[in-house]
């Protein structure tokens, strides 16, 4: 799940993206409950996904592919967390 918030950030996208490229780069993507929620990403990195089909990390440290409507899972609590402390 995108939220308007993070895409924009400054220095937390950044490294974001670095740990995405290490991880794609070791090709550890971890399967488990990432699929229960909806997780929050920069919505750049969604669409890239979507066109790409590499996987996206989550605020919560969750690498994984986007491709279920969002709006049909709770909220990954860890994201929502790390994602407030953000605002």
């Amino acid at each position: 799940m995108s939220d308007p918030g993070v895409g924009g950030a400054g220095g937390g996208t950044d490294t974001l993206d670095r740990e995405l490229e290490e991880l794609i780069q070791q090709e550890q993507v971890e399967e488990g409950d990432h699929e229960r929620f909806s997780h929050y990403a920069p919505k750049n990195k969604i669409m890239e996904s979507a066109l790409s089909g590499k996987p996206v990390l989550a605020l919560c440290g969750k690498l994984w592919v986007p491709g279920r409507d969002p709006q049909k899972f709770p909220v990954c609590p860890t994201c929502k967390e790390i994602y407030e402390t953000l605002k």
